[in-house]
């Protein structure tokens, strides 16, 4: 039952308040009877079950060894949010974010890449160097999702414009796992592993899904789609294909060096990856 209700958090939270929206909403223009305003009181218990789930609910993570995989990116990258810092590293479980890391571009040629709070705020995201690096599948499989058709949005990257990202969520949270990760692929190890790469840019995805790949093929490349901040690329694994219905999975990158030392099955929380 308690694996059933973290699966489904996000539902709940969702579920809880359309209910109370509703109610209040409704109850502006009609004299409800009070059996009927009672449901929000079920819409209030709805969403502090799913929320206490996301947040604060133990034995949700799948922990043990990580799997070890491919870095998705080469070259110089730094990790915003893993499990060096928390888990779930994103601060959630859902969409199988509890082993989850971010990576953002930050090349050796001495390209800088814009700091929060620089720009307008709502920047173009070629403006950053991550946009457009290729994507690489950490996992030899099968691709068993692909999508590559939301756009690539401008930069969130002031306060503001963090609140503007942050009221968009509520909306993409309604499209469910792909309005949150954008455009992203899926593969399937065969084994229970699903390896999920997000943010990817438009039209970017090389593969369909039954496509077969193995570990270092380009997928895609690195976009600025769903919600994000800015272009970076979103890793995770899971135990099952669907973000809206996984648990997350451990992982270690292999084969990646760092203050030029070459490192093998490094836990998925360095500071810094130089493929």
């Amino acid at each position: 039952m308690i694996d059933l209700l973290q699966r489904n958090a996000m539902r709940l939270v969702l579920a809880g308040m359309a209910v109370t929206f509703g109610i209040v909403v409704v109850g502006l223009f009609l004299e409800l009877p009070a059996y009927v305003e009672r449901l929000d009181l079920i819409g209030l218990v709805l969403i502090v079950v799913g929320l206490w789930m996301l947040f604060f609910a133990p034995g949700g993570d799948l922990h043990g060894d990580p799997v070890v995989v491919a870095s998705p990116v080469t070259g110089r990258w730094l990790a915003m949010n893993s499990p060096a810092s928390k888990v779930p590293s994103h601060g959630v479980r859902a969409y199988g974010q509890a082993f989850a890391i971010d990576l953002v571009h930050e090349p050796l040629d001495g390209t800088t890449r814009p700091s929060f709070g620089s720009g307008s705020g709502m920047s173009a995201p070629a403006d950053y160097p991550a946009f457009g690096r290729p994507v690489h599948a950490m996992i030899d499989g099968t691709v068993v999702r692909a999508h590559d058709r939301q756009r690539d949005h401008r930069t969130r990257t002031r306060f503001w414009s963090v609140g503007v990202m942050m009221l968009e969520g509520v909306l993409r949270e309604l499209r469910g796992s792909d309005g949150v990760v954008g455009n992203h692929v899926v593969i399937d190890r065969g084994d229970g592993v699903f390896a999920l790469v997000a943010h990817l840019r438009k039209g970017s995805a090389t593969v369909r899904p039954g496509d077969r790949v193995v570990a270092g093929d380009v997928i895609g490349s690195c976009g600025n789609s769903g919600n994000t901040t800015e272009p970076h690329v979103h890793a995770q694994l899971m135990d099952r294909a669907r973000p809206s219905a996984a648990r997350g999975l451990p992982m270690a990158f292999r084969d990646v060096v760092i203050d030029g030392e070459p490192v093998t099955g490094l836990p998925a929380n360095a500071s810094h990856l130089v493929g």
